[in-house]
C-alpha cells in the first residue's frame, strides 16, 4: 500500500458507508482475533472538510490477499519470498460536504501496511550507515510532510517523536526517505518489528505461512 497516495484515494471514497480500501481489512474480526495496538490522530483539514487517521499495529500473520501479492512482487524483481509480515493498518474517516450536491456526509477506508521479505541481497556495513544517515539528516523535514497529509506525528508523553519505521528495511535495500516506506510506529511495537524481520527474512514461522482476514479488533 502507498501512503501518499492514500488520502488522495480517500477523498473521492466519500460516501454514507465504510468502504474497505485496496488492501484493507475485512469487515468483520476472525474467531480469535483481539484488541490491537491503535493510535489515534488528531482531525486534519483537508479539502471539503476534515479527515482522521487511526494506526492499528501488528505485527501480524499476512492474509491470504497479501500473501499472494508479496509472491508476484517476489518473481517481478526475479526473487523468492521467504515470508510476509502484515504490520499496521491504517483507517481513514472523513466528513463534510460534497461540492456537487452540499449535504453533510461521512466516509472512510482502510489500507493494510505489509512487508514482503523477498531474499534479497543485504548491504554492506558502510552502505547501511549512509542510509541511516540520510535518514536522520532528514527526519525533521519528513515528520513534517508526513503530518500534514494524515495528521501530526506522534509524540510519547515526554514530547520525543516515535520513530519512523521503514517497511522495507534499510539493509535489505528499502529508501530511507520514500514517503511510501516509511510511517510512525509505537515504541514498543517498532522492537517487536525489528525482532520479527529476521524471522521473516529466514522463512521462519508464523511468517511463511497465512494468517486469518482480519486478526485484531478495533478496540
Amino acid at each position: 500500500m502507498k501512503l501518499a497516495e492514500a488520502v488522495v484515494l480517500l477523498v473521492l471514497l466519500t460516501g454514507c458507508a465504510t468502504t474497505q480500501g485496496t488492501g484493507g481489512s475485512g469487515p468483520s474480526p476472525s474467531p480469535g482475533a483481539r484488541p490491537a495496538v491503535k493510535k489515534e490522530l488528531p482531525w486534519l483539514n483537508v479539502p471539503g472538510g476534515r479527515m482522521k487517521t487511526t494506526l492499528f499495529y501488528g505485527p501480524w500473520q499476512c492474509r491470504r490477499e497479501f500473501m499472494n501479492g508479496c509472491q508476484r512482487e517476489c518473481a517481478s524483481e526475479g526473487h523468492t519470498l521467504k515470508g510476509c509480515i502484515w504490520l499496521a493498518d491504517l483507517k481513514f474517516d472523513w466528513e463534510g460536504r460534497l461540492i456537487a450536491l452540499p449535504v453533510p456526509v461521512k466516509g472512510g477506508s482502510r489500507y493494510g501496511i505489509y512487508h514482503c521479505c523477498c531474499d534479497y541481497p543485504t548491504l554492506t556495513k558502510e552502505q547501511n550507515k549512509a542510509g541511516r544517515d540520510q535518514w536522520k539528516a532528514a527526519m525533521e523535514s519528513f515528520r513534517q510532510r508526513w503530518s500534514e497529509r494524515f495528521g501530526v506525528w506522534p509524540t510519547a508523553s515526554t514530547g520525543v517523536n516515535w520513530p519512523g519505521h521503514h517497511i522495507r528495511d534499510l539493509w535489505h535495500g528499502g529508501d530511507p526517505v520514500d514517503p511510501n516506506n516509511v510511517f510512525p510506529v509505537q515504541p514498543g511495537v517498532h522492537e517487536a518489528y525489528n525482532r520479527e524481520y529476521p524471522a521473516c527474512y529466514s522463512g521462519q514461522s508464523p511468517w511463511n505461512t497465512v494468517g486469518p482476514d482480519l486478526p485484531y479488533t478495533d478496540n
